[in-house]
């Protein structure tokens, strides 16, 4: 079955499938799939269904390595959020993609052999799993789905500023989640409010060093990638803030309340003779 067939874009009134035109910032390239690729997918899917079983929760944050993004430090470049629909069920992915290249993004759920049909860099993953108390307030929204996109904007930058409503990406639409199902003390129901939150309690984004041309080059052409929101001081010295994989990873294990951290070596590529 293919791509095409198997996606299941979330929240529309009726339950047909519509094409997967969107990606976690990279532009909709007509690519053929290669029995390689779809091999290694799947596989790097076994393995992670094999993982979840071990694992005695119903909500798991996954991250996966799209690109390489070692010359910044980091590894793992997309968060998406695990969970089962139903109890003893198949598990379904709920991230934020973009909408080929465009400025746009859109919720979606996939599977988790879609979630790895992307153009990987690399098969590795890495798990986030919560507290118990963080599952029981995320579960029931990630199975209902429309309370989700109180926190979603539209508007998409590949390297949104955490502490700007302006855009939003991948990353930034999983650590407000995952911010507003932790606390207890106040509701969270707004973007703002999850980013006060944060900021309250400590949340330390990527920062990286970028040249000029480098910034001047993806403003002028690439409609996903915007530094306005950034503040001048900082987008004036080559230095971009923006929410990572590492940074969520590290924010919520600084906090020891419980969240586990796994990671899952990927598949290797099958030998040529």
């Amino acid at each position: 079955m293919s791509r095409r067939e198997t996606c299941w874009k979330w929240l529309q009134a009726a339950a047909f499938c519509l094409p997967l035109l969107a990606h976690a910032g990279q532009a909709c390239e007509e690519k053929p799939l290669t029995p390689e690729t779809f091999r290694m997918a799947m596989q790097t899917a076994e393995q992670l269904q094999t993982k979840l079983n071990e694992v005695d929760s119903n909500v798991v944050v996954v991250g996966r390595m799209g690109q390489d993004l070692s010359k910044y430090g980091l590894r793992y470049t997309h968060f998406g959020i695990m969970f089962r629909p139903e109890s003893g069920g198949r598990w379904r992915v709920a991230h934020l993609l973009n909408e080929c290249g465009s400025d746009r993004s859109d919720l979606w759920y996939e599977g988790l052999g879609n979630f790895f049909l992307d153009d990987m860099f690399r098969f590795d993953a890495v798990l986030l799993i919560p507290p118990p108390a963080v599952v029981d307030r995320l579960l029931p929204q990630l199975r209902a789905g429309r309370p989700l996109r109180a926190l979603h904007t539209p508007r998409y930058n590949l390297v949104a500023y955490p502490f700007s409503t302006r855009y939003e990406n991948s990353n930034t639409w999983v650590l407000e989640t995952l911010a507003a199902a932790s606390t207890r003390e106040t509701r969270i129901s707004s973007r703002e409010q999850a980013q006060m939150w944060l900021k309250l309690n400590g949340y330390q984004p990527t920062e990286m060093n970028i040249g000029p041309m480098t910034r001047l080059g993806g403003r002028m052409f690439k409609a996903n990638v915007a530094f306005d929101d950034h503040p001048g001081d900082l987008r004036y010295s080559n230095r971009i803030q923006t929410v990572s994989v590492d940074s969520i990873i590290h924010f919520f294990d600084e906090r020891q309340e419980g969240w586990k951290i796994i990671e899952l070596p990927g598949p290797q590529a099958a030998r040529r003779f």
